[in-house]
């Protein structure tokens, strides 16, 4: 039992004990006698010769005693006396009525404190049962939202079984960043704090440990596309820019052809700065027009296709001639198996880490994407696989590491959705969103060198960055 019912059993009793107290003890405090009233409602008629007799006790609506007695006839004398022991008496009942009042003030108070604290008990009770029933829905969502990241996380175990990271050394690579960031920042706050040449040491000397782990970086798989990155606003709708995955790391040269035909003309910029700025370096003017926007710059030399053929063109910059051209058999072109977006992009030229290849479709694979690899000095098919992806209903098209990765549209809401592995002769389907920021794409080509698809957005030249996983060789691969 709580505090206040305790104390409201408490008064109660003790209300009981002071009713049963007089009723019993009242008439032999004035030596009176305990003759017994029998009639309830009425007083009965009582001899003068008999003493004080109680008639009854009862209690009013406002709870207080009240106690009704008869007293007999008695000598002047002896009246006196019992008139002041009357007097005593009803001075003891009024004090002790008096007491019952302040008992019953408490005893209301108490229970109406009671009652409050019932109803709030009430109140805490249902929020408890609320906050149980609340807890236990809360606890199954959250159950239920780390089942989806679990099975969201469940396809990439495959890939991250493939690992063989060095952890060491990329937490030396780590720690050396953190602290060359926290040098760099002291020295923005306070110049000449540090020496700057031992820093730049330090830096190179990082720099060129981060490209030798870069070397040992095999082949990965996509993962992600971030961006786009805008260079620049140039040239129609349509068009090609590039650098060369082969060429040296102080060779940054950007090659640039405007359109998809009618055209012979390549723009060449000694670096992105020039590019941007419009410096122009050097123009060649190729022996024959191109179709389409796929061309590729791969060590030294642009591969693009012949205008109204199926010729792949292999021009040297260096010379300024033609050091190869042959026809890929077989392969669609001049509008008949275009990207979706036509502007006659039959046949892709590509290249990626592990060398060059031609994309196209060919009446016997019924329209759909074949992928060849080609020799780069001779021009020759070296093997082709077949695809079931139809080559109309593509976007664009791009080669990482052997695997061709396909758009599902060269507009808005674009995305890798289709990627087929010339290692496993296995496609997937995929889905790997990116930001068509202009809205019509008509060239998307992958670079090795700068792990970056390079893009023409509608008259925009842009750099999408690429997430891959990779496998890092250690000393101990052969």
């Amino acid at each position: 039992m709580s505090p206040p019912l305790l104390k409201l059993g408490a008064v109660l009793s003790t209300m009981a004990m002071i009713s049963n107290w007089m009723s019993q003890t009242l008439p032999s405090l004035v030596g009176l006698n305990t003759t017994r009233i029998t009639t309830s409602d009425a007083l009965t008629q009582i001899s003068p010769k008999e003493g004080w007799q109680v008639y009854s006790s009862a209690q009013d609506p406002d709870g207080r005693c009240i106690c009704t007695v008869v007293a007999p006839e008695q000598n002047l004398c002896s009246r006196d006396a019992k008139s002041r022991q009357l007097r005593q008496l009803l001075e003891k009942v009024q004090n002790m009525s008096q007491s019952i009042e302040v008992l019953n003030l408490r005893t209301q108070r108490d229970f109406q404190y009671v009652l409050k604290m019932e109803t709030q008990m009430k109140g805490l009770k249902a929020k408890f049962r609320q906050i149980e029933d609340d807890r236990k829905t809360l606890m199954t969502k959250h159950f239920q939202d780390l089942k989806e990241k679990m099975d969201e996380l469940l396809p990439l175990i495959p890939v991250l079984e493939q690992y063989k990271t060095d952890a060491k050394l990329i937490t030396q690579f780590k720690e050396e960043i953190r602290n060359l960031s926290t040098v760099l920042t002291g020295i923005q706050e306070e110049i000449g704090a540090y020496d700057y040449e031992e820093l730049h040491q330090r830096v190179l000397s990082l720099e060129t440990r981060l490209r030798d782990c870069m070397k040992k970086l095999t082949c990965g798989k996509l993962m992600k596309i971030t961006g786009p990155i805008t260079v620049k606003i140039s040239g129609t709708r349509f068009g090609a820019w590039m650098t060369d995955p082969l060429a040296s790391e102080k060779n940054n040269r950007v090659w640039y052809m405007d359109s998809y035909t009618n055209n012979k003309i390549v723009r060449e910029y000694k670096s992105i700065a020039d590019f941007v700025s419009g410096s122009e370096s050097r123009t060649y003017n190729l022996p024959f027009k191109w179709a389409g926007t796929n061309h590729v710059v791969y060590n030294g030399s642009l591969y693009f296709n012949k205008y109204q053929s199926n010729i792949i063109i292999k021009y040297n910059f260096d010379t300024g001639r033609v050091l190869a051209q042959r026809s890929l058999e077989y392969a669609g072109f001049h509008n008949v198996y275009p990207y979706t977006w036509g502007g006659f992009s039959d046949i892709d030229l590509m290249a990626d880490e592990i060398g060059l290849w031609a994309v196209y479709a060919t009446n016997q694979n019924a329209g759909n994407i074949v992928i060849s690899q080609l020799n780069q000095d001779t021009l020759e098919v070296l093997k082709s696989w077949n695809t079931g992806y139809p080559k109309r209903s593509a976007g664009e098209s791009f080669m990482i590491c052997g695997t061709l990765y396909v758009t599902n549209s060269h507009l808005t809401g674009a995305k890798v959705y289709y990627s087929y592995s010339t290692k496993t002769s296995t496609y997937e389907y995929t889905d790997i969103p990116f930001h068509n920021q202009y809205f019509h794409i008509s060239m998307l080509d992958y670079n090795a060198r700068d792990r970056a698809l390079y893009a023409w957005n509608n008259g925009h030249q842009v750099l999408f960055n690429v997430t891959l996983f990779h496998v890092i060789k250690t000393e101990d691969d052969t």
